[in-house]
C-alpha cells in the first residue's frame, strides 16, 4: 500500500489505512528481528518512525489519540533502541576506516571494532532482546485494535489546515533545532534537528499529491541531510562511551586513534550539517506551507466531484 495520502478519499480513512499498513509491517520485522536481530530491528525501527510521522502531521485533527499513540510507539522503540544502537557503532567504525583509509589502515581501529562485534552479540544473544520483542509485538499488535478510534474532520478546508498545520509545525522544529545547531552545536541541538529532519522527510511523501511544489529534489536533499545527521549522532554516541565510567571501548592506548578520527568526522559532519540543513530550513515556516494549505484546499475541494463521476 502507498505511503501517500489520496486527497480523492477522506482524510480519516486514509490515515487509518497508513497507519495499519506501517504498524502491519513494523509486526513482520518484528518476526524477522527474531533470527536477523541487524536487519529486522532497523527496519522496525524505520517503520515507527513513519508511524509517528504521520500522527504528527495529523496530530491537530484528533490531538488525544496522535498525543498518546505516538508516546505509545516511542516507547516500543525505545525498548529496540539499544540492540539497534550495537549494529550502528560497529557501522559508525567502518564508515570511519572508510573515510580514513590512510590512519586506519594499521588496524588500529580494530580492537574497539573486536568489542563492539562482542557487545552486539550479547545483546542479541540474550534474553533481553527476545522479551523486548515480545513487549514490542504486543504493543503493535494493541495499537492496530485502537485504530478505528481516530477520527479526523474530513471537510476539504478543514483537512487541508490539519495537514498544513503539522507541516508547519515540523517545519518549525527543524527551523529550531538549526538554530541551536548553530549556536550551541550541542549533540542534543544536531539530535532535534536530525528527529524534524526525518520527520519532514516522511512528510513530503505523505503530501506527495499535495505539496504545491516540486518535491523530488527536495526529498533527495532532505533523505541525505538525515542521513549526514544520523553519521553525526553515532559520532556523539561513540565519543560518550569514549569518556564513559569503565571504559567500555578500551583502555586510552587501544582508543587514541578513535578519538582522533571521532573529532575530525564530527567537525566535517557539523559543517556540512549546518549548511545542508540552512537551505532546506532557513526560509519562514509559515510561508513554506502557505501554498501547502491553499492547495491543499483545492484539490481536497475538488476530489468529491471526482470520485463521483469515477462512481458513475
Amino acid at each position: 500500500m502507498s505511503f501517500r495520502i489520496d486527497p480523492r478519499l477522506p482524510l480519516t480513512g486514509e490515515v487509518r489505512r497508513i497507519l495499519a499498513d506501517e504498524i502491519g509491517r513494523a509486526l513482520s520485522h518484528l518476526e524477522l528481528a527474531r533470527e536477523k536481530p541487524e536487519q529486522g530491528l532497523h527496519k522496525c525501527r524505520k517503520r515507527l518512525k513513519s508511524v509517528r510521522a504521520l500522527l504528527r502531521l495529523v496530530r491537530s485533527g484528533d490531538e488525544p489519540f496522535c498525543q498518546t499513540e505516538n508516546e505509545c510507539y516511542k516507547q516500543v522503540s525505545a525498548l529496540l533502541a539499544g540492540p539497534r544502537e550495537a549494529t550502528a557503532l560497529i557501522e559508525t567504525i567502518d564508515r570511519l576506516a572508510e573515510a580514513f583509509p590512510e590512519q586506519s589502515a594499521g588496524g588500529g581501529l580494530d580492537p574497539v571494532r573486536d568489542r563492539l562485534v562482542l557487545r552486539q552479540h550479547e545483546l542479541h544473544a540474550g534474553a533481553g532482546l527476545d522479551a523486548a520483542i515480545n513487549a514490542a509485538v504486543a504493543a503493535c499488535q494493541e495499537g492496530l485494535e485502537r485504530i478505528g478510534r481516530l477520527a479526523l474532520p474530513d471537510q476539504p478546508e478543514q483537512a487541508a489546515d490539519i495537514l498544513a498545520e503539522g507541516a508547519r509545525a515540523t517545519l518549525r522544529r527543524a527551523r529550531k533545532g538549526l538554530d541551536k545547531a548553530g549556536s550551541r552545536g550541542a549533540a542534543d541541538d544536531f539530535h532535534d534537528l536530525r528527529k524534524a529532519a526525518k520527520t519532514h522527510s516522511m512528510h513530503l511523501s505523505l503530501l506527495g499529491r499535495l505539496w504545491p511544489t516540486p518535491i523530488k529534489g527536495r526529498r533527495k536533499a532532505v533523505d541525505k541531510l538525515g542521513d549526514q545527521l544520523g553519521d553525526l549522532h553515532d559520532v556523539f554516541v561513540m565519543r560518550g562511551l569514549l569518556d564513559a565510567d569503565g571504559e567500555p571501548l578500551g583502555p586510552p592506548e587501544e582508543t587514541r586513534l578513535l578519538r582522533k578520527l571521532l573529532k575530525r568526522s564530527e567537525k566535517s559532519l557539523s559543517k556540512a550539517c549546518l549548511a545542508d540543513a540552512a537551505e532546506l530550513f532557513g526560509d519562514s515556516p509559515k510561508r513554506s506551507t502557505k501554498k501547502l494549505a491553499r492547495k491543499a484546499r483545492g484539490d481536497l475541494a475538488g476530489q468529491p466531484e471526482e470520485v463521483g463521476a469515477a462512481a458513475s
